[in-house]
């Protein structure tokens, strides 16, 4: 049965690493539904957070293919509801359409939205939540004089600690090695 799930892969930062991890997908005919890379809390390592529908067996051969890239130093997958999740989308909207009596009112206050910036002719509206709710604003604000909008892929953390864990297990192990290495060049 497919589903979403969320994979996070936590990597050095190399030049050509987002095509190789890309190429996974491409090679196996599946689509990344959203994808999303920043720094992590570990210093030197990378978090690509990609969001794929898919069967869980598929996912399994996906985050093991992933691992065997060298710069990839954990990778793990998990469900929405295994997740912390959320969406940003900015919507560029004429001033004076949006400007009707109460709208800028219903938006804030029915849609946890903010008002980012007002322009001479736009303002930039700023929502945060699952993509669902990004998506009603969306539908909400087109007959306003939606101009543009964008939107990030998904932020997402792990609820678990695990594979935090064996992250910087895995970090530590690969710094032990690299001091031996250097000790025995030395001798």
């Amino acid at each position: 049965m497919k589903k979403d799930f969320t994979i996070t892969a936590f990597t050095e930062n190399h030049i050509g690493l987002l095509n190789r991890i890309t190429s996974v997908f491409t090679r196996r005919h599946l689509n990344i539904e959203s994808l999303n890379t920043s720094e992590s809390q570990v210093p030197g390592i990378h978090r690509f957070t990609i969001v794929l529908h898919s069967t869980e067996e598929m996912v399994k051969k996906l985050v093991l293919q992933l691992e065997k890239q060298i710069e990839i130093v954990k990778a793990v997958y998990h469900t929405d509801e295994e997740t912390v999740f959320q969406e940003i989308s900015l919507f560029k909207v004429l001033v004076e359409r949006a400007s009707q009596p109460n709208l800028i009112e219903r938006i804030i206050r029915d849609r946890n939205a903010r008002i980012l910036s007002v322009e001479k002719d736009f303002m930039v509206i700023e929502n945060t939540g699952h993509k669902e709710e990004n998506q009603e604003l969306l539908s909400f604000l087109k007959p306003f004089g939606l101009i543009d909008y964008v939107k990030s892929g998904r932020v997402a953390l792990i609820k678990e600690d695990k594979p935090l864990k064996e992250l910087r297990k895995i970090l530590a192990s690969s710094k032990k090695e690299k001091i031996a290495s250097e000790s025995n060049e030395n001798n």
